[in-house]
């Protein structure tokens, strides 16, 4: 990951530079679910992952067994039903996932339509991590990487303005109707 770049300071008629020792393969990924529940905080639920064997020609993503336990956890977390609103990346639409989703009573999916980031509050999330936490930084190793994406997302886990922001800027409703009990 190359370091985004933001102003900064440096002795007057020079102009500050940044070195970075080379691009790599991608080695981390992070899901995330911005979570709204009327009357409640909202939550950013979020999983890092390293991969291990990715130069070995191994998986570069996450796989729909972990976005399934991603959801498992989020629905004990949140205790209650969930409405997934997911864009189209390829292992959202696996059939694997679907029968998954089909199988529970507690999730609801939706997909958002292709090419509509602006409408996923988790791109929000990313542009937010990447302009505070991740600004201005050389990662010296990939340990130091992932701590400092651990420690920008539990930043933003404890401002729920943030993910309200996120939330809101996607202009969709944030109300659902409630199930009636049986």
């Amino acid at each position: 990951m190359t370091p985004p770049t933001s102003r900064t300071w440096g002795r007057r008629g020079t102009i500050p530079v940044i070195r970075v020792r080379g691009r790599s393969p991608r080695r981390f990924s992070i899901a995330a679910l911005c979570c709204y529940k009327a009357g409640e905080r909202s939550r950013l639920i979020y999983r890092p992952k390293q991969h291990a064997d990715h130069k070995s020609g191994g998986r570069k993503s996450f796989a729909w067994t972990e976005y399934r336990d991603l959801l498992i956890a989020a629905h004990q977390q949140l205790d209650g039903p969930i409405v997934l609103i997911w864009d189209n990346l390829n292992v959202h639409k696996d059939r694997r996932m679907r029968a998954f989703i089909d199988a529970q009573d507690w999730i609801t999916a939706h997909h958002l339509p292709p090419y509509a980031p602006d409408l996923n509050p988790v791109e929000g999330i990313w542009s937010v991590l990447r302009r505070t936490s991740q600004t201005n930084t050389v990662f010296t190793d990939p340990d130091h990487l992932i701590r400092r994406l651990r420690h920008g997302l539990r930043q933003i886990q404890y401002r729920g303005d943030i993910i309200n922001g996120c939330l809101s800027a996607t202009g969709l409703t944030l109300t659902t109707p409630r199930l009636q009990p049986q």
